[in-house]
């Protein structure tokens, strides 16, 4: 029993490793996923793990519109959840506003889409591989999909997307079964004749009215809360991109405070140079006079014995004159 534990912890290991090594892959550019996930496959065989490597083996290279979906889904964890939020919230309201509504939702929807297009294109650039229009445009798809279908939210929830995605030509009703398709979908099931329902049938036009003001509540009160959502998600985005605005000032400024030591620095480095030869000049100079100064002391040593001696001989020849 205890060896059997032992080899199903060893398995969850295993699992996590294969895991984080997939998000690991996911997270880089497409030029480098392939050798990338040739290493770890041959890793994990090496290992003694073929079923980890076959499966890291399988992983397909994202396209880049995929790769900076998940760039952003990975760059920016507080806003995709926010932005996976707001899918959930318009997927409901969809599903009950009226033509006006749904208007409103979908000039929302479009100025969101494109401002987080923006952020995961400046990510893109700023880890060097700058986007082109066509895959600018796949990446824009790709968000309105996250908005209108669950499943594709789910999929770019996992941050592994390997190929752009495509948004349904309208909303996903959500699972609960409401809204019109749904009022639609009981409609046509319902019996019609004698086995209506008592109280269907003998219902007073104050209670349908009633009712249909109560469904009306219902839908103006998620089209507020969908537009509230929307609102706050713009107000987020133009945050970030006043943000990245202030950021891009600051690192520009300090381009210019950097540039500007470097010609302080290359001009002291001109000095020093200089000065370290004027040095080299000097200490030549002062060898030179050193040489020079201990040359002529012995000559002058030399010439004071040779004067003391001319004197002794002097003062002989006359002491021997007299």
């Amino acid at each position: 029993m205890g060896r059997r534990g032992g080899r199903q912890g060893a398995k969850g290991a295993a699992e996590d490793d294969v895991e984080a090594v997939l998000d690991e892959l996911y997270a880089l550019p497409p030029s480098g996923f392939v050798p990338r996930r040739e290493q770890r496959a041959a890793e994990a065989r090496s290992a003694g793990r073929a079923d980890d490597a076959r499966r890291i083996r399988a992983a397909r290279r994202p396209t880049l519109a995929a790769w900076a979906a998940n760039l952003l889904r990975r760059s920016r964890p507080e806003e995709a959840e926010q932005f996976l939020e707001l899918g959930r919230a318009l997927r409901e309201a969809f599903s009950t506003l009226d033509p006006a509504g749904l208007r409103e939702l979908s000039a929302q929807r479009r100025r969101i889409v494109a401002e987080l297009s923006r952020q995961a294109a400046g990510l893109a650039r700023d880890a060097g591989h700058p986007l082109s229009d066509s895959v600018q445009r796949d990446l824009e798809e790709t968000l309105r999909a996250v908005l209108a279908d669950p499943q594709a939210a789910d999929r770019w929830a996992q941050g592994r997307l390997e190929t752009a995605l495509t948004p349904p030509a309208e909303f996903a009703v959500t699972g609960g079964g409401t809204g019109r398709a749904a009022t639609s979908k009981r409609s046509e099931r319902r019996p019609s004749g004698p086995s209506q329902s008592p109280s269907e049938s003998t219902a007073s036009p104050a209670a349908k009215r009633d009712e249909l003001a109560e469904r009306r509540r219902r839908r103006q009160e998620q089209a507020r809360a969908a537009a509230e959502t929307a609102e706050a998600a713009e107000e987020r985005a133009r945050e970030r991109r006043d943000e990245h605005a202030a950021a891009e000032t600051a690192a520009e400024q300090a381009r210019e405070r950097c540039g500007e030591a470097e010609r302080r620095v290359a001009d002291l480095e001109e000095h020093l140079g200089a000065a370290r030869a004027e040095l080299e000049r000097a200490e030549h100079e002062r060898r030179e006079a050193e040489r020079q100064a201990r040359a002529a002391a012995d000559a002058l040593d030399r010439a004071v014995r040779e004067a003391k001696e001319a004197a002794r001989e002097a003062k002989r020849l006359a002491a021997r004159a007299r």
